[in-house]
């Protein structure tokens, strides 16, 4: 080949690079200019349509008012951590955010491998120009009682029952179970820090209201809603019964409550059925031993009745040692009024 054919072919390899490279930039730019154009819109629209607070408020205690909505697994749940956490769940918060308008709710993927995802979600207020940010990592295993068919796995542990628990690769469908769960739970973190706290009392209140008020009317078929949710989710009446030390017939309104309340934290994923359980044991331990632990002996008390001490170990009647277990099997002393004890009978050896 020529010289001025290889001059030929780089200059035409250069010039299809070159062309690609700026149909590339050119495509970049127009994207760029688009998500520029479309921010600016959504806050245009945002200052000429801004929201009334009033009208919010009569529009979200309308949705609360609503039986179907209160009584939404999504709408309030009851998480088992320590005495009870309750809290207001992703369907408050969606229609909330509704009522509110004005309202920016984005979800991006940032970065993904073969193991996890991880999404950036954000909540902007537009009026008040605040974004809040959360970054949500979405794991892409899934835990099974067995490995793969091929019997391979990534990793196994015992689980709380001793028995072996593969972590394997997750299905679409499980990955976008995780996916959705995970975001809805970031949305609704991040919407509640938007949304007024004075709303979400008021919504609070109506919907325990509502709760109680359709459970103490017609208890029973309550009882059989929350038995049939509890049953879609793998927890039987029996294990309710387990739950609550007694008959399911003989629950209070207020326990039915509490027990839809826990359906929604379970359902959410805030909650497994092991969690509320292992919270109740835990819960009904604390109780007896804080019942059967010595309180502190006061200095007034310690006082009052160190004259009677002093003489048991002056006469022999007890060592240092054996009073100072004597007594913090009723009253556990200070190391203060251990020394002082410990002094009587260096005074006692002292005087012989």
């Amino acid at each position: 080949m020529s010289e001025n054919q290889n001059a030929l072919a780089v200059s035409q390899g250069f010039s299809e690079n070159t062309q690609t490279f700026a149909m590339q930039e050119t495509a970049s730019t127009a994207i760029a200019a688009q998500s520029k154009a479309m921010v600016e819109s959504r806050y245009i629209m945002a200052m000429r349509n801004p929201r009334s607070w009033d009208q919010v408020r009569a529009d979200l205690i309308k949705e609360c008012r609503r039986p179907s909505f209160a009584h939404n697994k999504s709408a309030y749940y009851t998480k088992p951590i320590g005495a009870g956490v309750e809290g207001l769940g992703i369907r408050f918060v969606e229609v909330a955010l509704r009522c509110m308008k004005n309202v920016l709710i984005e979800t991006t993927m940032i970065f993904e491998d073969n193991l996890k995802e991880v999404h950036r979600v954000s909540v902007t207020d537009l009026e008040a120009n605040i974004t809040y940010p959360l970054d949500v990592r979405v794991s892409k295993t899934v835990e099974r009682s067995k490995p793969n068919s091929d019997g391979s796995y990534i990793s196994v542990r015992k689980n709380s029952y001793g028995k072996d628990s593969y972590t394997v690769e997750g299905t679409d469908d499980d990955i976008l179970n995780k996916r959705g769960a995970l975001i809805s739970k970031a949305i609704r973190t991040l919407g509640l820090r938007i949304i007024p706290g004075d709303l979400c009392d008021e919504a609070e209140d109506i919907i325990k209201h509502i709760r109680l008020d359709k459970a103490a009317q017609d208890p029973d078929a309550e009882r059989k809603k929350i038995v049939d949710a509890f049953a879609e989710i793998n927890v039987t009446a029996t294990d309710l019964t387990g739950y609550l030390g007694h008959d399911l017939g003989k629950c209070s309104p207020a326990q039915l409550v509490s027990l839809r309340g826990i359906y929604g934290a379970i359902r959410d994923g805030e909650a497994t059925w092991q969690t509320v359980m292992q919270n109740q044991a835990e819960q009904s331990k604390t109780p007896a031993a804080d019942a059967a632990k010595p309180k502190a002996c006061s200095q007034e008390s310690f006082d009052k009745k160190k004259a009677g001490w002093k003489a048991a170990i002056e006469g022999g009647k007890k060592s240092v040692n054996d009073l100072i277990a004597t007594i913090e099997s009723k009253e556990l002393l200070t190391e203060d009024q251990k020394m002082e004890i410990a002094s009587w009978a260096v005074v006692e050896t002292k005087g012989e």
